[in-house]
């Protein structure tokens, strides 16, 4: 096999799909080469493109015309030979999760023709990069949601492919499993030779690929390294240094104006990309701010991928028309005092305690596993405390669960919206449940679509919308009663950079409103987004206060500007290395 033959070549591909009675062109005319011992990164928006080219590749789906060859094997000729040599995990990889690590490994080595006297070093091997060797007997079922992720990695791996397809492999995982995961691709990347193609909505992440596909509605923007992507934003990234204070305000005013490309929080900074030749304290009045200095920024993928994109199209979010509420200093709207839970002698979350003002965005972090939902679940009244006192609004959840909720807006980690009923229907369904009258029902109806740019989806099924849109219409449920207290349950797993600016941008908006925001995330750039913090790890409160606290902690002559994931892993390393001093 010639070591120049591209692992993977499209030559003007195409593929359509018909949803209802629309037409929907997944891919068009889309021709790469992806060459071999690299890690060439699949980056697009929601609706680009990437699952199916992945599926595609694979023989799962056959192109409408073209052509797709894996080492020069035609895949649509022969999609059993090309299969034996790729290993394809999808978005939501199937583990059996009533079965165990090693019966899941058993049953892919069996699918992939594995013979059994090869499996046990493999296995061993598997287990070692993995670090599940001592859960090889737990059911899948009872690992974290980074451990099933690796898992599925490995039951990937089995047969050790030559082409591996990873599509959002670190998706909804903490920033621990994320590091752990990306540790194993590079280890087979450089160890085996093997060639990775892999699909993420973490932009952090493309900078570590050896070259970037970047796809837009099923169309090929651009492919190279991602200093390719990034160098000619430069003279265009700036940092603005203002008081946290102030930074919220400031990104919702730069993001309405007309120069303005993108503005984002980034650490202790609002980092901001203007249009080419627009200086940016020029971009709006800034006379109401206190001090505040711009210097400029090494331009970043990111700033690329947002400007070409947006430059392709892509318009920013309505904005939130929401009612203000009046906020009373320092008034105490969630009180988490002592709060255990037990699953019989497992204590999923232990003596937690905390409390949030109103009008504040307030963020729990942890690993997969540390409580934080659980934590959730018994605030938004789905779950009983064990032990402890909880009140949300000045409401006994103990006592009057169903009286606090009613003053609750709730997101669910998985959008816990009706897949097969129309957007439409979602909404009255919601709306319904929240009890509103027929005229006010109709108005606010009205709102979400015309707010979250859902009229031209209003008669399509929920489980047809790319996840962006999902995660609006959720959002949009949640809001239909316009509560005074929001909780959101890791709301921006798995959807693209461009559906999180959106997202937060209306967010901020609801908070300076004066409603209250609880939210869970593993994406730690949005941690900056928060107020005040909690980090939990095994069910307890390992630190809590706002995310500049935090960060300072971690602050070193090696470290000088450490990033919220600087400080959680630190806090989490912190904890190991006492409990393996007390062991």
């Amino acid at each position: 096999m010639n070591p120049e033959t591209p692992v993977l070549r499209l030559c003007n591909v195409s593929r359509a799909f018909e949803v209802g009675k629309v037409r929907i062109d997944a891919l068009v005319d889309v021709s790469v080469e992806i060459g071999p011992g690299r890690i060439s990164g699949l980056i697009g928006p929601d609706g680009a493109g990437k699952s199916t080219l992945m599926r595609l590749a694979t023989g799962l789906l056959l192109p409408d015309r073209g052509e797709i060859r894996v080492w020069n094997t035609d895949v649509a000729a022969a999609p059993l030979e090309v299969q034996s040599v790729i290993g394809y995990m999808p978005q939501r990889f199937g583990l059996y999760e009533d079965l165990s690590v090693r019966e899941n490994l058993d049953l892919y080595a069996d699918l992939q023709g594995v013979e059994p006297g090869l499996r046990q070093a493999r296995y061993d091997e598997l287990m070692r990069m993995t670090a599940l060797g001592p859960f090889a007997a737990r059911l899948a079922g009872r690992l974290s949601g980074g451990m099933k992720q690796k898992l599925g990695l490995a039951c990937t791996l089995v047969s050790t492919p030559r082409l591996l397809l990873l599509d959002e492999p670190t998706a909804g995982v903490d920033p621990i499993s994320r590091r752990e995961l990306w540790s194993i691709i590079e280890r087979m990347v450089r160890q085996q030779g093997m060639s990775v193609l892999l699909s993420t909505a973490y932009l952090d992440e493309a900078e570590r690929c050896d070259e970037i596909i970047l796809l837009h509605q099923g169309r090929v923007l651009g492919q190279g390294p991602p200093r390719q992507f990034s160098e000619p934003m430069r003279g265009r990234s700036f940092h603005f240094l203002v008081p946290p204070a102030d930074r919220r305000r400031l990104q919702q005013r730069l993001s309405e104006a007309p120069g303005i490309i993108d503005a984002v929080i980034d650490n202790e900074k609002l980092r901001v990309v203007t249009r080419t030749g627009v200086a940016p304290e020029e971009s709006a009045d800034f006379s109401d701010l206190g001090e505040f200095r711009i210097e400029a920024a090494e331009p970043s993928f990111e700033d690329a991928f947002v400007a070409t994109l947006k430059q392709a199209g892509l318009a920013g979010p309505t904005a939130l028309s929401v009612k203000s509420r009046p906020v009373e200093a320092a008034e105490t709207v969630i009180e988490v005092d002592r709060v255990q839970k037990r699953f019989g002698d497992f204590f999923a979350v232990k003596d937690v305690s905390f409390s949030v003002r109103r009008g504040e965005i307030f963020g729990l972090l942890g690993a997969n596993g540390a409580g934080k939902s659980t934590t959730f679940r018994m605030l938004c009244g789905l779950l009983p405390a064990s032990a402890g006192e909880l009140k949300v609004g000045g409401v006994d959840l103990r006592r009057a669960a169903a009286e606090a909720r009613s003053g609750l807006g709730y997101m669910a980690q998985r959008f816990s919206l009706y897949v097969n009923l129309t957007v439409m229907d979602n909404l009255k369904f919601f709306a319904a449940s929240y009890g509103l009258a027929r005229k006010r029902r109709v108005q606010r109806i009205a709102w979400a679509l015309e707010t979250f740019e859902l009229a031209e989806y209003a008669d399509s099924d929920c489980a047809e919308l790319p996840l962006g849109y999902r995660q609006r219409l959720a959002l949009a449920a949640a809001l239909l009663h316009e509560p005074e207290i929001l909780f959101l349950d890791e709301p921006t797993s798995g959807v693209d950079p461009l559906a999180r600016r959106e997202f937060w941008l209306r967010i901020n908006a609801l908070a300076e409103s004066g409603v209250t925001v609880l939210v869970t995330t593993h994406f730690m750039a949005e941690a900056d987004y928060c107020d005040r913090l909690v980090v939990m790890a095994d069910g307890e409160v390992l630190a809590q206060g706002t995310p500049g606290e935090l960060k300072s902690r971690f602050r070193s002559e090696r470290l000088p500007s450490p990033s919220m994931e600087d400080a959680f892993i630190g806090l989490i390393q912190e904890r190991t290395r006492t409990e393996e001093a007390a062991a």
